[in-house]
């Protein structure tokens, strides 16, 4: 019993190295149940964006790997792809979380063909059993155009940036932990319509963290009896969740870019000048992302401020007459 309670605690010892509370490294729990995954750190801070001025009508005409990169397996590589090729999906979710659906009116082109089709269906079906020569605006109107092209697509996939891990046993019992990190990186550019002109472009990374964490014990517990036991578990980090997150984080970088560049405005630009200011730290590299965050943090949990009116000339005057 006292060996195998020393290697619950090496074990137990392992996962305090390595398991943190920062969401991304928490052990998933196992159900056979579906679910609506829970939302990313960067999809809150896409939700809590203030308001714009005036929505910004934008078209996505596709977001595609652009690594070219084949996912590797131990016997060498395998025809599936290392990332996901939904990015433009994730994408035009990413923008509708923008503001809660307020910064961006996303039009569909990514699958432009399909809805042309449909739209001709329409009208032939109107003109055979309706007799109609011309359109109907009632029941067919125009299609929305965009004034900002949004395009980019991931442009990274760098595994085993970061590998490592530690062990340490002692008469037959010990722990192990092993961890390894890879990298997605995106590029989000936003293109004028009317101009062509490539008004801005920023870029967001996101980490992939795995990790292993192990115990065993190997000991003779009596005369001619041996235990071996070992136990163990592995954690991977979905590769499409850290997608999300860096397309997540290029959005959110791209609305407090182009308000920075006086593209687009906030409706409350004081409420706004917090955030901008933040994203140029970040941005230059002043402060870091954990930084940033813990800011964020704080603001959210500060009471609101309070603004007392000024004084005016009139009472003033007439303050200083009574006394």
């Amino acid at each position: 019993m006292r060996t195998i309670g020393i290697l619950s605690a090496s074990l137990l010892l392992g996962a305090c190295q390595s398991v943190t509370g920062s969401g991304r490294d928490t052990i998933p729990e196992t159900t056979s149940l579906a679910r609506f995954p829970a939302r990313t750190q960067t999809q809150v801070l896409l939700q809590e964006l203030p308001p714009p001025q005036r929505p910004v009508a934008v078209a996505v005409y596709g977001f595609t790997d652009q690594t070219g990169q084949f996912r590797d397996v131990e016997t060498g590589q395998t025809l599936s792809r290392a990332v996901s090729q939904g990015g433009g999906s994730i994408l035009a979710k990413a923008l509708q979380d923008a503001g809660n659906r307020q910064w961006f009116t996303i039009v569909e082109r990514e699958s432009l063909r399909n809805l042309l089709n449909e739209r001709q269906i329409i009208r032939e079906m109107r003109e055979r059993y309706l007799g109609e020569k011309e359109i109907n605006a009632q029941a067919l109107p125009a299609m929305l155009f965009a004034g900002v092209l949004l395009e980019g697509g991931i442009v990274g996939y760098d595994t085993n940036t970061v590998t490592g891990g530690a062990g340490a046993s002692f008469l037959g019992i010990g722990g192990r932990s092993e961890y390894r990190q890879d990298t997605v990186t995106v590029y989000l550019r936003a293109v004028s319509v009317r101009t062509g002109e490539v008004l801005t472009t920023v870029t967001a990374s996101k980490t992939i963290a795995s990790k292993a964490i192990g115990a065993s014990a190997f000991k003779f517990v009596a005369f001619k009896e041996l235990l071996e036991a070992e136990a163990g578990f592995t954690t991977n980090e979905p590769d499409h969740l850290a997608l999300q997150q860096a397309i997540e984080k290029a959005v959110h970088a791209l609305v407090l870019e182009g308000a920075d560049l006086k593209l687009w405005s906030f409706a409350d630009a004081r409420t706004a000048q917090p955030l901008i200011e933040q994203y140029r730290a970040e941005r230059n590299g002043l402060i870091s992302a954990v930084q940033a965050r813990k800011a964020l943090d704080r603001a959210r949990r500060a009471p609101p401020m309070k603004i007392k009116p000024r004084e005016t000339a009139a009472r003033k005057s007439s303050t200083a007459a009574g006394n």
